[in-house]
């Protein structure tokens, strides 16, 4: 990403290059995302890296007693009504194919939601429901949008599981079906580039440019965009992910720490452990 202020830092763009639609789309270019060192090499950036997020973030819904965030209700389609999902499930929708999103159910249709972004499936998070229709978050921006689409143009599955991330504690804590799976320090956005709050999603996962480079062994990239970082490198974007230490494992330490330009980093050992983590997936980051 090109920084909209000072220059300092490079992004990755994802690896290859840009990306091909897998439905049969036009070429999309990659997101770019954000890291910390002061490098200006180019390099392709996978899809964990993590740029500063912004625009209208959502409020955070917390249950009582530690469990994870809130799940969303579902709506019982093949039923033909609206059900409750079970505590700590979150139920997906993936576009069939580039569909009409409307701001309320039945209303008028303002605009399409992707089919694919960055050449991956719009997997999103459903957050209500109506009979016949599914609210759904978005991975585009401005952060926090939503749209109501028809539940015959999507299909449907289900993640138990969630992400937490504490912004005022330096940490990242990964629930399933509502029970914490592991809890780990983090290394969050700087002051200058902090890592805004609200709900997001994992949008897609990205094999690291270069294993050696520290990303790890894949970056999940997030719907959360950067406020500080508009466009990075012509790309058009600024994307939050998460993904490996990029060399800053003494300062992440046991602790966590602000140092990014808005990138959840965790430590190798404890980014693993959230291998296969689907699309879709809830991604909560509070302050």
């Amino acid at each position: 990403m090109t920084r909209n202020r000072r220059g300092r830092g490079k992004h990755r763009k994802v690896s290859g290059g840009a990306a091909r639609p897998r439905n049969g789309g036009a070429t999309a270019a990659r997101p770019r995302l954000a890291r910390v060192t002061l490098t200006k090499r180019r390099t392709i950036i996978s899809a964990s890296a993590v740029a500063v997020t912004a625009g209208a973030t959502a409020g955070v819904l917390l249950t009582s007693g530690g469990s994870g965030p809130e799940p969303a209700a579902h709506d019982a389609h093949l039923a033909g009504e609206a059900a409750a999902a079970p505590a700590g499930v979150t139920d997906l929708a993936t576009l069939r194919f580039a569909a009409p999103r409307y701001a309320s159910p039945g209303g008028q249709a303002d605009g399409t939601v992707p089919a694919s972004w960055y050449g991956y499936p719009s997997v999103l998070p459903v957050i209500a429901s109506r009979p016949g229709w599914v609210q759904v978050r978005l991975a585009q921006r401005p952060d926090g949008s939503t749209a109501w689409l028809p539940s015959d143009d999507v299909s449907f599955s289900s993640t138990p599981y969630q992400i937490l991330v504490n912004l005022s504690t330096t940490t990242l804590t990964l629930y399933k079906d509502g029970r914490e799976v592991f809890s780990a320090p983090a290394g969050v956005g700087s002051p200058s580039d902090p890592t805004p709050p609200g709900h997001f999603f994992v949008a897609f996962t990205e094999p690291p440019p270069d294993p050696n480079d520290g990303y790890g062994p894949f970056i999940l990239v997030t719907s959360d965009h950067s406020q500080t970082i508009s466009d990075w490198e012509g790309s058009g974007d600024a994307v939050i992910g998460i993904h490996g230490p990029l060399g800053s494992d003494l300062s992440i330490g046991s602790t966590g720490a602000r140092l990014s330009h808005g990138c959840i980093r965790l430590h190798i050992q404890d980014q693993v452990k959230l291998t296969g983590m689907p699309a879709g997936t809830p991604v909560t980051i509070t302050s």
